[in-house]
């Protein structure tokens, strides 16, 4: 049995998870035990929550024991989210690729403009790297669905209807300063069908909203700079957004 958390605020269970998935391999099966302070918040639903996001699967219904969360988990071929308290930003992709799920780094292919934009905006500092992100700029990281596919079209729209709840929960407990939707299709899917890019008037868990467009290098209607823009607009919106700490 693994215990994480112990002594901590559920809110540093996020990266804990990832931490734990990056011992494993995809197929492997745990037994854990998810120990944090105990908050009005901390629910059966917030932990299945944080295992689909760290990429894993539960794989029976959670049990409830003394305010600890015991759970059957099994890794998946996927990513973990990288959130955290305090997020300027929280980055919301369709679901990875499978180049992105084999190296562990969202938008990882070479060809994906998404980490020259970021850097070229400001809003992170260091190429392809997650956790320094979310840790030295309050960038965070998840995505609509965590099951790896090869093109965005083979998910269907339950999974994302269904993936848009848990970000959701997700925004309204961290209570990222701007949440920003990496690719129109999926705000498209769940949200409005003719919404452009740029500020929308649907919040996510009580927090402003931006979508931009795919940053794929398929997307030949999206210049570098115009992505890079686009990051900037998120990062301005940010600044101008008040929040709050979760418990």
């Amino acid at each position: 049995m693994i215990h994480l958390g112990t002594d901590q605020p559920a809110s540093a269970l996020p990266l804990l998870l990832a931490e734990l998935r990056h011992t494993l391999l995809d197929g492997d099966t745990i037994e854990c035990c998810l120990t944090p302070h105990s908050t009005q918040d901390w629910t059966i639903q917030r932990s299945t929550d944080l295992a689909i996001g760290a990429g894993f699967t539960v794989n029976a219904p959670p049990k409830w024991q003394s305010e600890n969360v015991r759970m059957n988990l099994t890794r998946i071929r996927s990513l973990s989210d990288t959130v955290a308290p305090a997020m300027r930003i929280l980055v919301v992709g369709l679901n990875p690729s499978p180049y992105s799920a084999d190296h562990s780094i969202g938008y990882a292919r070479p060809g994906n403009r998404f980490w020259p934009a970021a850097l070229a905006s400001g809003i992170v500092s260091i190429d392809r790297d997650p956790l320094h992100a979310v840790q030295q700029h309050g960038l965070g990281m998840t995505d609509l669905v965590r099951r790896t596919t090869a093109r965005a079209d083979q998910v269907t729209g339950a999974e994302f209807h269904q993936g848009f709840g848990r970000v959701e929960r997700l925004a309204q407990w961290l209570q990222p300063r701007t949440v920003c939707f990496v690719g129109l299709g999926g705000w498209r899917q769940v949200v409005d069908r003719s919404a452009t890019a740029g500020l929308q008037t649907r919040t996510v868990g009580g927090r402003p909203v931006y979508v931009m467009p795919h940053t794929s290098g398929l997307n030949a209607h999206s210049r570098l700079s115009d992505l890079t823009a686009h990051f900037c607009e998120a990062s301005e919106l940010a600044d101008r957004s008040s929040t709050k700490m979760p418990l």
